[in-house]
């Protein structure tokens, strides 16, 4: 008799599920308490969900993505109309802060969902996980 694999996480559903703010496990609980607390566990599938350590990369990842969207635009005002520089503040500064805000949350929930589908940080794999289970071709029935 072969011994149990732990079941695969599909990363995809996962990341997917983590960047609407949802349970990467059952897709229905919240993922947040707050904007950016993450919840100790899933309140529908009791998940727990306190292992996540996603740190600053959120941080690093709208940094990167809010720069490649503001900058060019920046660069194509700047080349076509020579506004002054008051009133790129007025415009740049808080349309920078805005992508920021609605960037964070989504990208920190696809990196906590990344982290649960590989079991990193505590995020065990399972043999019994709910839902989000891949089949494994290296396993075979008898």
């Amino acid at each position: 008799m072969a011994a149990t694999q732990p079941a695969q996480r599909d990363m995809a559903t996962a990341f997917k599920r983590g960047a609407l703010g949802r349970c990467p496990n059952c897709g229905k609980g919240n993922l947040f308490r707050a904007y950016l607390k993450v919840a100790d566990t899933c309140n529908v599938c009791g998940e727990e969900l306190h292992h996540q350590q996603a740190d600053d990369a959120p941080a690093y990842f709208v940094i990167m993505l809010v720069g490649h969207i503001v900058v060019p635009i920046v660069f194509a005002v700047e080349m076509a109309f020579t506004p002054p520089y008051w009133l790129h503040a007025l415009i740049f500064i808080p349309l920078t802060i805005a992508l920021a805000v609605l960037f964070l949350q989504p990208i920190k929930g696809a990196i906590i969902g990344w982290q649960w589908a590989q079991g990193m940080h505590g995020f065990k794999l399972h043999t019994h996980d709910a839902d989000m289970q891949k089949p494994n071709p290296t396993v075979t029935k008898r």
